[in-house]
């Protein structure tokens, strides 16, 4: 997955519901990629620091999924096609495979990687106007805030496993 920025203010709840959307696929991508790698570990890649690296990063991924989702349906916007969300994300964000990676784990830190940047990206866009959206401004920012802190933490989670197998 290749960063990429927000790109511009959000000043709209449809924009809101969007970027929250895109945030929903890219989780959605995350926890895949996770499952399958944990599905697909070879014996040699099997050891506990990994299964439970894995087994966290689904869980996480869908409860920020599932946190978003609650969030798109409270803002009074009509939803943008899951089609187009999909269509961008992998434009912008998915345009690596997890064959593209030297490893489970270097696949794993991208994506983490990528996550934390679109949560900072959509932080900034929000802080960066007085729009108001059809949603609490501080609890939508707390929420992203957090998000962002634990998608951070996966990304050390993912570094300290790959520092011990070195």
């Amino acid at each position: 997955m290749v960063g990429v920025s927000v790109g511009h203010r959000v000043s709209t709840d449809r924009q809101l519901a969007r970027l929250l959307q895109i945030g929903v696929v890219l989780e959605e991508v995350v926890e895949v990629r996770a499952a399958r790698h944990y599905e697909t570990l070879s014996p040699d890649e099997r050891d506990a620091d990994i299964e439970e690296l894995l087994a966290e990063a689904r869980e996480e991924s869908a409860d920020h999924r599932e946190r978003l989702e609650a969030l798109v349906d409270r803002l009074d916007a009509d939803p943008v096609p899951l089609s187009e969300v999909e269509a961008l994300v992998e434009a912008h964000y998915a345009q690596t495979r997890p064959e593209d990676f030297d490893g489970i784990l270097y696949d794993q830190l991208n994506g983490e990687e990528t996550a934390y940047k679109f949560y900072d990206d959509l932080i900034e866009a929000i802080e960066s106007n007085d729009a108001t959206f059809g949603l609490d401004r501080e609890e939508l920012l707390d929420t992203l805030k957090e998000i962002r802190e634990e998608e951070a933490e996966g990304v050390e989670e993912v570094a300290a496993v790959m520092e011990a197998r070195e």
